[in-house]
């Protein structure tokens, strides 16, 4: 296995200190409108350590999603939704959860791109027919983005994280049962190495230079992933120039923005991420693996052409040419399982 299978637990280690210094960061933080900016300034300049800890959360986060990224990338890449798809379908489940901690989490410091951010996302619920406009006066708590909105996203952000802890857990034990996946596609037992020292070593590399890099970041570049907006106070009077998420979630605003139909947009939005649900459906068809097929291999590059094109777009202004740009590729993104998978039940039948 190469080092495409240390990701894992890279993202074990990572989930455990966001849980560690999300932990240290709530015993400073006040979830009150008009004292929770100043207790983020408060742990910055005051708490002993307070920015380190500050600095790890928020980093660790956008570490958190990219290494994320990479496991889904070289899950799809090796087929491993068709050798491992209970094992899929639990990390999918996973990757949602963590997306919804992200997005509450990001709301929490109560900056302009925060609040405004919240607003905008929670609206999106006013596109579900008919229950629309009373799902979004209900997740407020009222009738704006409000206290008990910050209160409700403050206690579902400390708690979300352990719901991920758990189906990480379920994750392994359902790894486990079979092994983990190859780049030959082989989970015979007969052709395996033990895990220790082979790749303990390796994990405990990967680890080091994870480290490193989150190190790097922390202590010289600690405010790259912040959004200028939000090293200013909440004000629902000023609405910021450009709103957008975080960088991490760029792909699906892309193609939110993409379509003109409201609801059309929260739909192709949430299909998005629920379609990593759909491929190991696919394992019913014969297919060959990927290492195997070079066609497969270029469609599976193009598609990573596509998520990075579409994050890129996801940050650029709400105008032309960049609506434009974005809506075929909001098509090839959701071509791509069928394109993809297509590819290798048809080279299946050609080797038959």
């Amino acid at each position: 296995m190469s080092m495409w299978w240390n990701i894992g637990s890279l993202l074990g280690l990572l989930l455990m200190l966001q849980i560690i210094t999300g932990f240290f960061l709530s015993l400073h933080y006040t979830a009150d409108m008009t004292n929770t900016f100043s207790s983020i300034v408060h742990i910055m300049r005051d708490v002993p350590g307070g920015w380190l800890f500050r600095a790890t959360h928020a980093n660790g986060a956008s570490m958190f999603f990219f290494l994320m990224y990479l496991h889904i990338g070289r899950g799809l890449y090796y087929q491993s939704y068709s050798l491992q798809y209970r094992t899929w379908l639990v990390g999918v489940t996973i990757f949602l959860l963590s997306m919804a901690t992200a997005f509450l989490g990001y709301v929490l410091p109560w900056g302009q791109m925060s609040y405004w951010g919240a607003t905008v996302i929670t609206n999106l619920l006013s596109a579900v027919p008919y229950l629309g406009d009373s799902l979004v006066t209900w997740v407020w708590g009222g009738f704006s983005v409000n206290q008990a909105t910050l209160n409700r996203f403050y206690s579902m952000h400390f708690l979300l994280p352990f719901g991920i802890s758990l189906f990480a857990m379920v994750h392994l034990l359902l790894l486990h049962e079979r092994g983990s996946s190859n780049p030959l596609g082989n989970l015979n037992h007969v052709s395996k190495i033990v895990f220790h020292p082979y790749f303990t070593w390796k994990d405990i590399v990967g680890l080091l230079l994870m480290l490193l890099f989150m190190l790097l970041v922390v202590f010289f570049f600690p405010t790259v992933f912040t959004d200028p907006e939000n090293f200013m106070e909440a004000n629902p009077m000023v609405t910021p120039t450009h709103i957008q998420p975080e960088w991490y979630f760029l792909f699906a605003y892309a193609i939110l923005r993409s379509i003109p139909s409201k609801l059309g947009g929260v739909v192709a939005l949430v299909a998005s991420v629920l379609y990593l649900y759909v491929f190991p459906l696919f394992s019913f068809f014969p297919a060959v693996h990927t290492s195997f097929v070079k066609v497969s291999q270029y469609i599976f590059w193009l598609f990573f052409v596509t998520f990075l094109l579409l994050t890129w777009l996801g940050a650029c202004p709400v105008e032309e040419p960049y609506i434009s740009l974005s809506q075929p590729l909001t098509g090839l993104f959701f071509f791509f399982p069928l394109l993809y998978v297509g590819m290798h039940a048809l080279w299946a039948k050609v080797l038959v």
